[in-house]
């Protein structure tokens, strides 16, 4: 594969132009440029095709507002978006290995902020050598890179599956726990239960207790009555 196979870059913030790199003449960055301003917001990747040649966009919303964070400033927060005009004989995968490449090194140089208050073409001198190294590296060495996609693909794969493996357990556990709650919550209501019994058990003797009193006390009533009425009569006190 030849370099040229990847035609232009750029880095931008919004829709203004920090770094760009080319070798050849033609009006694909003007096109690069009306693409950007319609650049889609539900997906961070885009691919157009256009006169036998493929546009494509990484978007990332999060390292603009992170930098601007760092500065205690959101009043100027643009998406940082990353453009490769390249041949359609290139493909996919190598166009888009060259953004992720731009991407890591364009974040790890300007991850302190420079990028969010930068003005067009502002980091062309230092940043559109490093475009021009990172096309001549994908552009040399497709067969790496599609192997390096492989690679990443597998991995996602299997992240996949240990993240939905993950959201199992934690769903079971999420059940077991609201087992043990039921089940706590039925060992509570037993004791309250137990509990009441032994109140209504004890408050029930105590009602038998005073109705035994109370008829023991009418007998032993009855008996006095009997027995001084009796002893008037027979003059038990003689």
């Amino acid at each position: 594969m030849t370099q040229k196979s990847l035609i232009y870059a750029f880095v931008s913030r919004g829709t203004a132009i920090l770094a760009e790199y080319t070798e050849f003449s033609g009006n694909f960055n003007s096109i690069a440029f009306q693409c950007l301003q319609k650049l889609p917001a539900t997906n961070n990747k885009f691919t157009y095709n256009c006169d036998g040649h493929t546009f494509n966009y990484l978007v990332d919303n999060g390292f603009m507002l992170d930098a601007l964070m760092l500065k205690n400033d959101l009043s100027v927060f643009d998406v940082a978006a990353y453009c490769v005009v390249a041949d359609e004989s290139a493909g996919r995968q190598v166009p888009m290995a060259f953004l992720e490449r731009v991407k890591d090194d364009f974040v790890l140089k300007y991850g302190g902020g420079k990028a969010a208050t930068a003005q067009a073409n502002g980091l062309n001198k230092e940043f559109g050598p490093k475009l021009k190294e990172h096309m001549q590296y994908c552009a040399d060495h497709p067969e790496e890179i599609s192997k390096l996609a492989k690679v990443k693909a597998q991995v996602s794969e299997v992240k996949g599956v240990m993240m939905e493996n993950i959201e199992k357990v934690l769903d079971r556990g999420e059940k077991i726990e609201l087992l043990v709650d039921k089940t706590e919550n039925l060992h509570s209501q037993a004791q309250d239960f137990r509990s009441q019994g032994t109140q209504i058990r004890r408050k029930m003797w105590l009602q038998n207790m005073k109705v035994k009193l109370i008829v023991l006390g009418i007998l032993i009533a009855l008996i006095l009555i009997i027995v001084l009425s009796v002893c008037k009569g027979f003059n038990c006190g003689k």
